[in-house]
């Protein structure tokens, strides 16, 4: 009877652990499917997306949809497949099409599709195609693809600014590439030839002309700044800024003279004229930008604004750095009556709200057709910094000078969502290996490791035969 008991005893038993532990893996599979978890443990973190990849889909108001040109089961559709999966993961509304090229040869001609595996990427109606889809691709066409306007950052040419094509150390041309790379057009303005600022201008540059302009192209200059155009104007301290009627509208001036930054050797820049700024004061521009910069021979500006601007600093040098005012390849440089003490102001910001004047009919008459609106109030930007070798080929690739270029010229041109993204590489990926690295490493695998295991293999050979 207490053997019939304990056997009923231990099958109950028996039965409630089978369903619990029934209950436990099906409690982990819904878990499972209802949670995921993802840890990327490569270099650089490279199967994830880089913060400013996330920040530019939040961004994204719209949804985003890819078109995959490739056959089913092609290795290129899987390698699609991983790339664009990180942004599907970040970003719900995205949507992917699989096309295959043989099964619709019109969608080939209406996508203008070049290869087997190129991918379209779509965003409010805009396409774009795309070579290849690692993340600096991807990022770099959603950010050309967020803009449905056509924005031009003007240069002014002419008087010996710095050219945004041609090579040379003190060309433009890497930052004319890298801003056509964020979705803007760049183009020259020569005012001899051409003596009007195109009414499409985002952005008027003066890249530190070295030759002074004509008073017609000061008015016209003046004319676009007073009528809410936006500019940035950089001069180097080894040229007269050319331009004073334009600089009294600012209410600025520009200091002649070269920063010295006695700290240089502890910063290690190699001269004490190369200003590195390495923090920002509270500025729009440079919010967010963690990246050292390099300011090679800066002036700086002096001013509070004139009436209705304001005026914020962005590049600021210590307490300890002056404007020299006479010959730093003199000799050693010190501070003396004659200089500036710091702090001192490299760049800064002017902002002001700016509304346009009511329209007028042919008889000089205001409009009142309209319900008499007012024209709506814009903001207006300038950005002034006493130095423009810090985007030339030389310098725009050291540390932080290329992205707080874009972040100046997106701030003037109003894409505030689009500053600080710029997408990383990814490092290096190939193991190189000195020669005799190489050597070493063949001699042990092609003859150390073959002996070896023959030796070894001899060896217990003669052991069993003389048992």
């Amino acid at each position: 009877m207490n053997q019939s008991i304990n056997k009923k005893g231990t099958l109950f038993q028996q039965l409630g652990n089978g369903v619990l532990v029934a209950a436990v893996i099906v409690l982990l599979g819904f878990v499972s499917v209802r949670f995921k978890t993802e840890l990327d443990w490569t270099a650089n973190k490279r199967n994830t997306l880089t913060d400013a990849s996330v920040q530019l889909l939040d961004s994204l108001a719209d949804p985003v949809t890819f078109y995959v040109f490739a056959p089913s089961g092609a290795d290129t559709r899987r390698a699609v497949e991983e790339d664009l999966g990180k942004y599907l993961r970040e970003k719900k509304d995205i949507r992917v099409q699989y096309i295959d090229p043989s099964v619709s040869p019109q969608k080939v001609r209406e996508f203008n599709i070049n290869f087997i595996g190129e991918v379209v990427v779509e965003y409010q109606g805009r396409r774009e195609n795309l070579r290849a889809t690692t993340e600096q691709s991807i990022t770099t066409a959603l950010q050309r693809l967020s803009y449905s306007g056509e924005q031009f950052v003007v240069f002014l040419e002419g008087h010996g600014e710095r050219a945004t094509a041609g090579e040379g150390p003190d060309s433009y041309a890497r930052f004319a590439q890298a801003l056509r790379d964020k979705g803007l057009k760049v183009q020259g303005l020569n005012l001899v030839q051409t003596p009007a600022i195109p009414d499409n201008t985002s952005v008027l540059v003066i890249a530190s002309p070295t030759a002074k302009l004509f008073d017609g192209e000061i008015a016209l200059i003046r004319e676009y700044v007073n009528n809410g155009g936006n500019l940035l104007w950089l001069a180097d301290p080894d040229f007269p800024v050319g331009i004073e009627p334009l600089a009294q509208d600012l209410g600025i001036e520009w200091q002649n003279g070269y920063a010295i930054l006695p700290e240089y050797q502890l910063l290690g820049t190699g001269h004490p004229g190369f200003f590195a700024a390495i923090g920002y004061p509270p500025n729009a521009v440079t919010q967010g930008l963690d990246l050292v910069t390099l300011f090679p021979f800066v002036r700086s500006i002096a001013g509070q604004g004139a009436e209705g601007w304001t005026l914020q600093p962005m590049l600021q040098t210590s307490d300890a750095a002056w404007l020299e005012t006479g010959d730093i390849e003199a000799g050693t440089v010190a501070l003396d009556d004659t200089d500036i003490p710091g702090p001192l102001n490299i760049g800064v910001t002017l902002t002001r709200s700016y509304t346009p004047p009511a329209s007028a009919d042919g008889d000089g008459q205001t409009d009142d057709a309209a319900d008499d609106a007012t024209p709506a109030a814009r903001p207006q930007r300038v950005v002034l910094v006493g130095d423009a070798d810090f985007l030339a080929d030389a310098y725009v690739g050291e540390l932080g000078n290329q992205q707080l270029g874009l972040n100046i010229v997106q701030w003037l041109a109003t894409r505030d969502a689009q500053l600080n993204i710029d997408i990383k590489a990814a490092p290096d990926t190939m193991l190189y290996l000195p020669g005799w690295a190489t050597v070493t490493i063949s001699a042990i695998f092609v003859l150390l490791l073959p002996l070896t295991l023959v030796g070894f293999g001899v060896a217990r050979w003669a052991v069993r035969r003389r048992r």
